[in-house]
């Protein structure tokens, strides 16, 4: 079950009680669901109950033990738990990352991609004269709204109405007046200049320097590309051991893992939305972290025979490493698989 899918969850939940009239209140158009805070436990947590409280006339705790009963009984769902001042806990069934590891294994680098951009053409328009992160920002724009279905047109300081294929521009992006670098990024390399230009947001100056090259945790594309390398070592060491990955149910996946590999969808979409290749260079480092933090208990240790569980931590750790390879190549960062 993703986000987006426990979200419809969380509001049947809410409609349900309304029809039963248990709640008094309009049902929202939306339920953020998001990981535990420290002091939650589950895979997801939702503030919906103190959300509701006040229009409903109802103390939080009594809006989340109405809708926790029947968020409990959805399928999927092993069990909620009400936290604090009417937090919803919402533990998954095991077999719900299964189904996510084994959706992002047959999809592969396609892992996120969609048509809710379908039919929409965007122009960028970029300086007259080449400069390095207007053009790392509209190649790595194009290459995220196209997971989206949505097509782009460059301008070169011009403004063209009208596509190719006769559609109107639904929207301009215009990049020449973006805050460039403060130093020429070519010295760093390809891929370490690209994420020095498209990993800061927008409005924020680009900062080129060592940190970018250093094999450190404090350099966040380290981090990535090496959370990627890890992930591919282990099918290697695993091949070695006799046994293979096999997307089958986990009962001791940390939570922020599978939690952020089910967000990837709509954070890719988020970044095609807003045409922001920052917010898909945010993701990545934080996917990478949750990885690096679940890699150690991936294969067997000291006199330990391959199990059932060793196979489906290794087919996790290869989704996540799926995901981590498709997001670097659309900020067209190359994923090597020795580091």
């Amino acid at each position: 079950m993703t986000p987006v899918e426990l979200s419809r969850t969380v509001l049947c939940a809410v409609r349900r009680a309304v029809d039963a009239g248990e709640l008094t209140v309009a049902v929202p158009a939306r339920a953020v669901v998001a990981a535990p805070r420290p002091g939650g436990s589950g895979d997801y947590a939702t503030n919906i109950a103190l959300q509701l409280a006040r229009p409903a006339g109802r103390t939080p705790r009594y809006v989340a033990e109405v809708l926790c009963e029947r968020i409990s009984a959805a399928p999927g769902v092993r069990g909620v738990e009400i936290t604090g001042p009417g937090f919803l806990n919402i533990s998954l069934d095991s077999a719900a990352p299964a189904a996510l590891v084994r959706e992002i294994l047959s999809q592969g680098l396609r892992y996120g991609h969609g048509d809710a951009l379908a039919g929409q053409l965007l122009s960028v328009r970029l300086p007259l004269a080449h400069e390095p992160r207007a053009e790392a920002v509209a190649d790595a724009v194009a290459r995220i709204v196209a997971t989206q279905g949505a097509r782009v047109q460059f301008h070169r300081g011009g403004t063209g109405e009208q596509g190719d294929r006769g559609e109107r521009y639904v929207e301009v992006l215009d990049l020449r007046n973006l805050p460039p670098a403060r130093s020429d990024p070519a010295p760093l390399g390809p891929d370490a200049a690209r994420w020095a230009l498209l990993h800061p947001a927008p409005h924020d100056r680009v900062r080129v320097g060592a940190e970018h090259l250093v094999q450190r945790e404090s350099n966040p594309l380290f981090r990535v590309r090496y959370a990627y390398a890890r992930t591919r070592a282990l099918g290697r060491n695993a091949a070695d051991l006799g046994f293979a990955a096999y997307a089958g149910d986990l009962d001791d996946v940390p939570a922020p893992l599978h939690v952020v590999l089910a967000d990837h969808p709509r954070l890719l979409l988020g970044a095609a939305t807003h045409r922001a290749p920052d917010r898909l260079a945010r993701h990545l480092v934080t996917l990478a972290d949750a990885t690096l933090a679940f890699l150690p208990i991936v294969l067997p240790l000291g006199d330990e025979k391959p199990s059932a569980a060793h196979r489906a931590r290794l087919a996790l750790a290869e989704a996540a490493g799926t995901v981590l390879a498709g997001g670097l190549s659309l900020l067209g960062i190359d994923a090597p698989e020795y580091l």
